[in-house]
């Protein structure tokens, strides 16, 4: 995955940032987590200075266009780029083992996985006060055509 071929590198100084744009080989196709990474350490920078502005293959290639901006800081970054979740790349620091950072991934997961089990126990709730309204009118309804 690390065969990466520079179409075009510019210096954009208005912006503070370095455009580049690369292809690279790869099997599957690539996560921006995975393309961060292979940029922080091809262009010995932090990943938090790269905005990964797009990944585009050909359907049955094995060729993608990367097209990336290197900041030369991150409140640089953060002035000009829009923040999207996308962005956010899951790569642990030095300091940080990768199982911090799947556990954090999980709690989070687990968290919205709990939001969904709090709204299907309303709707069970509402769907059980429903059946008994049903059977107390059923049982009425009887107690009327008997008399």
């Amino acid at each position: 995955m690390e065969n990466l071929k520079i179409i075009q590198d510019r210096e954009n100084l208005l912006f503070g940032r370095r455009e580049i744009i690369f292809t690279m080989e790869s099997s599957v196709s690539p996560s921006r987590a995975e393309v961060g990474k292979i940029v922080s350490e091809k262009f010995s920078t932090t990943p938090e200075k790269i905005k990964i502005k797009k990944i585009t293959g050909k359907f049955g290639s094995n060729n993608f266009n990367v097209d990336i901006s290197i900041y030369n800081s991150e409140e640089e970054k953060n002035k000009i780029e829009r923040k999207r979740k996308k962005d956010t790349l899951h790569i642990p620091s030095k300091g940080q083992p990768v199982e911090e950072v799947k556990k954090e991934e999980t709690s989070i997961a687990n968290s919205q996985d709990g939001q969904v089990n709090n709204q299907e126990e309303v709707l069970s709730n509402k769907d059980e006060s429903k059946s008994k309204d049903k059977v107390n009118s059923e049982s009425i309804n009887e107690d009327n055509s008997k008399e």
